[in-house]
């Protein structure tokens, strides 16, 4: 947030008021503004982003969890049912195992899905109708998209695994530094994928048994 911005918000979020400046130099003048009392509830990834008085002023810090595949399932279900959707509950799991550990996602996945069944005419969503739908979105059971796919790929078979630089993988594959460090990274690495070391990124076994690939093996290096 701007720094004005934040100014705003000690005042409202300690003392329910708004203090704004009218006007500039001699002729500034502060109108305070009452606010009815309320609660402010503030969401952010990037919490390092925000300064510390801010952050103190919240009165209560909670991390949150990604959500399990059984509460996906659930939340698609009932998604489902409010886009009048007959979708079985072996269908919502496989959504669910694809969605990353995000209710947003899911229901993403189930919207698109609802657009193959429109199309092909089918009444009912099965698990293997949902299967289907989701191979022809190039999303695999583990729930890699193609980025997903061409980063831990490139990381593979061109550059033996890594460690190799963020900035190096980001023009091998085409994509901004920035989207694999935020979208696609945290991800791989909840996972087990990927792992971001001192030297860069390295592919970890699973990525190696994903993609059907030998485990290399790694001998002694100075740098571990």
């Amino acid at each position: 947030l701007h720094p004005s911005i934040e100014e705003y918000l000690y005042s409202a979020m300690e003392d329910y008021r708004l203090d704004i400046v009218i006007d500039s130099g001699p002729h500034a003048r502060t109108l305070q503004l009452r606010l009815k009392p309320f609660t402010l509830v503030g969401a952010t990834t990037r919490l390092g982003l925000l300064t510390a008085p801010l952050v103190a002023r919240f009165g209560i810090t909670i991390h949150v969890e990604y959500y399990s595949q059984a509460e996906l399932a659930q939340i698609v279900l009932r998604s489902a049912k409010l886009l009048g959707l007959a979708l079985e509950p072996d269908a919502a799991w496989a959504i669910a195992r694809r969605s990353r550990g995000t209710p947003r996602t899911a229901n993403r996945l189930l919207r698109r899905i609802r657009d193959f069944a429109q199309v092909t005419g089918q009444p009912h969503i099965t698990a293997e109708f949902a299967e289907k739908a989701l191979s022809a979105l190039q999303i695999d059971p583990a729930g890699l998209e193609e980025l997903d796919k061409k980063l831990l790929l490139a990381l593979i078979e061109r550059f033996g695994g890594g460690p190799t630089g963020l900035q190096t993988l980001a023009v091998a594959i085409g994509e901004e530094a920035e989207t694999l460090e935020e979208v696609y990274e945290p991800y791989l690495i909840m996972e087990g994928f990927l792992e971001r070391t001192p030297r860069g990124r390295r592919a970890l076994p699973r990525a190696y048994e994903h993609f059907q690939r030998p485990v290399p093996t790694r001998g002694p290096s100075l740098f571990g």
